[in-house]
């Protein structure tokens, strides 16, 4: 799954109401690491740091906490095809 598919399932969660404001800034920011000129092992190491502070924070619900960790995977299945 390329990057820009990720994009979108990101921005889903950016999308939903009940997400923290602090989360749907965190999840802005490794939108926008994806989407610079870096190697895609670059991008996806900067978004998956990103990434893994946003589940771990206490406000996040389950459900969205889930839906991270699967891009998260998605992203590391990337970094592991380069």
């Amino acid at each position: 799954m390329p990057c820009k598919e990720v994009i979108i399932l990101l921005k889903e969660i950016t999308d939903d109401k009940g997400v923290p404001r602090n989360i749907k800034e965190m999840i802005g920011e490794s939108i926008s690491k994806l989407g610079c000129d870096k190697s895609d092992n670059e991008k996806v190491s900067c978004a998956v740091s990103i990434l893994d502070e946003a589940s771990s924070d206490p406000n996040v619900s389950m459900y969205t906490r889930t839906q991270i960790w699967n891009i998260v995977s998605i992203l590391e299945s990337i970094k592991d095809e380069n």
